[in-house]
Order: C-alpha cells, then structure tokens, then sequence
C-alpha cells in the first residue's frame, strides 16, 4: 500500500546545521530532523514538509522570518533551479567551515577512532570560474521556469543547450551564464546554440531519440588549451560539417576540435569512436614541469589548481625520503604516481580503468619518468599476494578510492602487507570513515587535512596520514 505523506506546516523553525547532499538541518518539534534545500544555518524560517520518515522530514522554506547572517547574494542568475552549485547562497567561510565540520564528525562518528588535530581545511583562491571540464546537453524541450509558465508568453521555441534539471533525465534547464567554467566556455556554447537555431538544427529529444545536437563538451587547461567535443546523434553529415567549420572559424583558439555520432539510448562516449575534426586529439596539462596529455575520455581532476594543491599534501603526508617503494592506488591517469616519483625509488601504480592506464604509460613517457610502473585491473583481484610478490612490498602506499571507498578485500590486503605510511585521500569521508576504522587496530591517524576541491557545493576532498602502530 502507497505510503501517505501528509504535508505539515511548521513555524519559525531555526535552521542548525548544513547537512548531507548541502541540504540545512532544522528541528520539527517532536525532535526529528528536518532537511531543507536551499536553507543556510541561522536563517528562521516556516517550513512545509512533502516528505515523512520515521526519522526524519524533508521540506522546503515556505517563508523566511530571519534570515542568517551566513548568507550572501548568489551570482548565479540559474541558482536554485540548476541544483548544480546548492551553496551559492553561503559565504564562503562558512562553507568551509561546514564542510570541515562534515569531515570531523564522520572521522569521529562513523570511524569512533582516535583523531589527532586537524590541520584546517584548505579553500579554493577560485571561487567561481574553477572548472576545466563541462558539459552541456542539447534538448528540444527545455524546462520552464515557474515564472515563465506564470506568465502569458507564447514559448514556442523550447530548444535548450544547459543543465539536466535535477531528477529529471529529459529536461534540460537553458544556460545564460554558468560561472564554473572560464571563457571562451560561455561564448563557445552560446554561440553554438545561436548558430544552430539559426540554422533550424534539430535539437535532441530524449524520449523520441530524435535529433542532431546530442552534447557538447567543453575541457580547458591551465596552459590556456581548450578542447571541444560535438555529441551528435543524427549522422548528418552536412550539417554537422556546417557546424564544426563554424567554430574551427570563430575560436581558433581551440586546440582540439572532436565529434562523436551516438545512437545508443545513453549519451555517453567511453564506448563510442571518437573523430578529431581539427587540430590535436588531446590538451596538455601541467604541474611543476610535469606534462599530461589529456584526451577526451581522459579522467583528470576537474579543479586543476586546487589538484595541484591536494597533491602538494599528499606529497607532503608520504614525506618521501629517494628510497621508498610506493604503491599508488586507484591511480586513475598515474597523475600522483608521477607526481611523487621524483621523491622515490619506485612507484606502482593499479587502475580498473584500461584506457586510464594507457593514458598513465604515455604520460610517464612523455615525462621521462622511468621509475613508475602501472597494471590495469579490477583493485580487488589484481592487489594480491602475487602481486606483492612481484613487485615488492611497499613501505608507503596512496590510495585515492572512488565515493564507495576501498572494497574490504583490498583493505584487507593493506593490513596483511602493513606498509609503514598510508596516505588515504577522498572524495568521500563517510567511506573513508568506515575503511580508517577497520584499519584502527594496526594504524594510528597521524593527520589530516580537508581540500575545497569544489567551492559553491557541499563536496569535500579529505586526506589522512595512517602510521603503523
């Protein structure tokens, strides 16, 4: 039987906190916490729930009567419709602080382990603007804010080229101007946008999979490199043509100019045959001399200044010494690995993803770095016995997991083999919480340190230094 959720009213509730996916935390007055998007601790507001659990209600301000002096003016004119940046409306102090505090309660609460003082965390010097890598998705029934179906305009142009509207796979919200990304970003997609509509380009439709204009992908470096990729879904060859000469012509800047034809029911590439249309098929990145070439099914952080920072400490936390055997974890492109060879004898490097790995080998190459070594394999299989055995035991090892965290076999194999340093960075600090606390008992935290890797969001990058106890 359906679960019926009554909405309820409930009045000058004080927002306490900053909680989970960067929602506010009230209190209803029986004592269960409220969710509320949007809300910044401090504000007193009236709330009206659409969701009862028997822990908790979700709910939205239906009225402010305080607001908190934590606020500040969004920059963003989409704010609150894309979902995308939930915590424009926050200073950015206090974001950090929130976040900092997210970190420290799920080290205590989730690992119960013995925490040692935390260095603070580090912000972003980019607030906006931080981005190297976004995209964008065409759709002919672009989302209607509410005051536009509020009003009596006739909208009968409804093509889009923006954001997925959150939950909601076939509505696309139009962008004006994102603040993620630095120029040419929002020139190159208005103007696609303006050159397809006056071209009468058809527009994506999800449900129909009908369509040309699929996506559009947009990778910037910070050696001023700028990669452009077309998703089409139609193999129309003309008109693709039409569009690709016109922005060889208008930004040739560009570096690396790409399409992709995809007719599969979802839009992503990793599967599909890539063709550069003009220029290279690949950016560089750089990081103290160190190249990286990346190309568009390439995983690299996508805040290149602030990685460079959060390598910088895990460099720092390693305190390699020239004579250390390194294992480096979910290397992802060998970025760290590489990063950290110069400091030791050997690194060794293990990723699920093929194509990542091929993209490690190269770059190591390109770097004459000739002291890392790298496997492609699922982390649970590969980092066995055997491959202790042939590669020697580590005395330090980084592991930079994906949100779920270490699979527990692997965190089994880090206690069997007992290298003296693990240095654990995360995307996640719940999971690192649950990994750190199976580990407890042969490890000691020795320090950690929180990274703004994505400032306006609730994300949080966390880095910790493990000892053999």
């Amino acid at each position: 039987m359906a679960r019926k959720n009554k909405k309820q009213i409930f009045e000058e509730v004080e927002v306490i906190d900053a909680g989970a996916k960067g929602k506010g935390v009230a209190k209803a007055p029986d004592g269960r916490v409220i969710f509320l998007p949007y809300a910044v601790p401090g504000d007193i507001v009236d709330v009206q729930t659409f969701k009862k659990r028997k822990a908790f209600f979700e709910g939205k301000i239906a009225k402010f009567h305080t607001k908190s002096p934590k606020r500040t003016n969004p920059e963003c004119e989409h704010f609150g419709v894309c979902g995308g940046c939930k915590w424009q409306n926050m200073a950015y102090e206090h974001q950090l602080f929130y976040k900092q505090k997210e970190v420290l309660n799920n080290l205590a609460r989730i690992g119960k382990i013995e925490l040692p003082e935390f260095i603070s965390i580090l912000g972003s010097e980019k607030q906006y603007f931080y981005r190297n890598k976004m995209e964008f998705s065409f759709s002919d029934s672009r989302w209607l804010t509410l005051e536009e179906i509020q009003s009596d305009k006739d909208f009968g142009d409804k093509n889009a080229l923006g954001f997925h509207i959150p939950g909601m796979w076939d509505k696309i919200l139009d962008i004006n101007k994102c603040h993620l990304q630095e120029d040419p970003s929002n020139a190159i997609r208005t103007a696609v946008k303006d050159f397809a509509l006056k071209n009468n380009f058809e527009f994506f439709n999800p449900r129909n999979q009908t369509g040309l204009l699929r996506t559009m992908m947009i990778r910037t470096s910070s050696t001023g490199e700028i990669m452009v990729l077309i998703q089409f879904y139609d193999d129309k060859k003309e008109e693709r043509e039409l569009l690709l000469d016109f922005l060889k012509e208008e930004f040739p800047e560009v570096t690396s100019l790409q399409y992709v034809v995809n007719q599969k029911p979802n839009d992503t590439i990793y599967d599909q045959e890539i063709v550069c249309y003009a220029g290279r098929d690949h950016i560089f990145e750089e990081m103290e001399g160190l190249k990286f070439k990346i190309n568009a099914k390439s995983f690299y952080q996508t805040n290149s200044e602030q990685a460079y920072e959060l390598y910088k400490i895990t460099r720092d936390f390693a305190d390699l010494s020239g004579d250390e055997l390194v294992y480096d974890l979910y290397t992802g492109t060998g970025t760290i690995a590489q990063f950290v060879a110069k400091k030791a004898k050997k690194v060794v490097g293990v990723e699920s993803v093929p194509e990542a790995i091929e993209d490690a080998k190269a770059n190591a190459q390109l770097n004459g770095i000739d002291n890392v070594t790298f496997y492609a394999g699922d982390m649970k299989e590969v980092f066995n016995d055997t491959f202790i055995e042939q590669n020697g035991k580590p005395d330090v090892v980084i592991t930079d997991p994906p949100r779920d965290g270490m699979h527990k076999d692997v965190v089994q194999q880090l206690l069997n083999i007992a290298a003296e340093k693990i240095v654990y960075v995360s995307c996640n600090s719940a999971t690192q919480a649950r990994d750190l606390a199976l580990m407890d008992h042969l490890y000691k935290v020795i320090k950690v340190q929180p990274v703004d890797m994505f400032p306006q969001t609730h994300h949080v990058e966390n880095v910790v230094l493990l000892q053999r106890r």
